[in-house]
């Protein structure tokens, strides 16, 4: 044989030998322990909806599938840890709505909110509830508005940290009625929900889900929601747009991300087992009836969601001033 046969030859094996070796990989996983890291402390829409999944996952992945609450700084600190992992399906991140915002809220990042992260797909998206406290006398949207005009500057708000989806939806809600209030960030959504109740804050826009079981107690007032229509659990709750304030709306949303260079064929593991679970019936129903739509999607097109939030949140956010350090 030839020395350009053999070269050819030899080129053919190892082409072979990396094509076997390809699917063995990914047909090999998981076959350990999966992180899926929530950037925010426990209690939150994100650390509910990933314990919720959790199991049902590590029941169709066969592996453990393990929550690790990492908050901090508006989630850049988890999000971070996601970024800089091995990109070998065993570490995740639960993200919400703020890591597209953050994007071009924040002048500096360890990370680039799109480009350091492989999509995998959405799973719900939601509006946030106005809550007041029980001491604030009103119980629609304009009148909120009026009295917060009244009270010009002594009314504070909640979020769970600058550059929040609560702190960004605030905010735009009042550069569109022309209302100021105070902005109290805090670490979690427990110490949020605890510092609403307590009448440390008296106005928030909360997720529907671990401020629940105030609202159903009476001990917070829903007057409204964010989304762009009625709710089909919550029927009498009007949207904001049509309690006053025409044209706005802000809907949060939940997906998992993996670190950038992923293997495609263990995207799309996880993607099929996350989609699967999502949309059992027991679970499409528990997530309407906390005010989720159920959205799980392409990698391609959760990437798109991604890309249009970081621009519409940086004007947004570049439109009010808001720029962070």
């Amino acid at each position: 044989m030839c020395r350009l046969h053999r070269r050819v030859v030899a080129h053919i094996m190892a082409a072979g030998m990396l094509v076997a070796a390809a699917p063995a990989s990914s047909q090999s996983y998981p076959s350990r322990p999966i992180r899926v890291i929530v950037p925010f402390s426990p209690g939150g829409s994100s650390d509910i909806l990933a314990r919720y999944l959790s199991p049902r996952l590590s029941d169709r992945l066969g592996q453990p599938v393990v929550v690790d609450n990492r908050p901090a700084g508006s989630g850049i600190l988890g999000a971070d840890i996601v970024a800089k992992s091995t990109p070998d399906g065993y570490t995740l991140l639960l993200v919400q709505a703020a890591h597209a915002a953050n994007a071009q809220l924040f002048t500096r990042l360890p990370y680039d909110p799109v480009k350091d992260f492989a999509p995998i797909t959405l799973v719900v998206s939601s509006p946030s509830g106005m809550f007041l406290h029980p001491s604030v006398p009103a119980k629609t949207v304009k009148e909120f508005i009026a009295y917060a005009i009244a009270n010009r500057g002594k009314l504070n708000f909640a979020s769970v940290g600058t550059g929040s989806t609560p702190h960004l939806n605030t905010e735009l809600f009042s550069s569109m009625t022309g209302i100021q209030m105070t902005h109290v960030p805090y670490k979690g959504a427990g110490q949020f929900v605890t510092a609403l109740v307590g009448n440390e804050v008296q106005f928030a826009l909360a997720n529907l889900v671990s401020t629940k079981p105030h609202w159903q107690a009476g001990r917070l007032r829903f007057i409204a929601h964010s989304g762009s229509k009625r709710l089909e659990s919550l029927p009498d709750v009007p949207t904001i747009a049509e309690s006053g304030v025409p044209g706005y709306e802000a809907r949060g949303w939940l997906g998992y991300m993996a670190p950038k260079k992923t293997p495609r064929p263990i995207v799309d593991r996880l993607h099929k087992e996350i989609t699967a679970v999502t949309n059992l019936p027991d679970v499409r129903q528990n997530f309407i009836s906390q005010g989720s739509e159920v959205v799980v999607n392409t990698p391609e097109e959760f990437a798109k969601i991604i890309q249009a939030d970081a621009e519409k949140w940086g004007a947004i956010g570049k439109r009010l001033g808001v720029k962070l350090d």
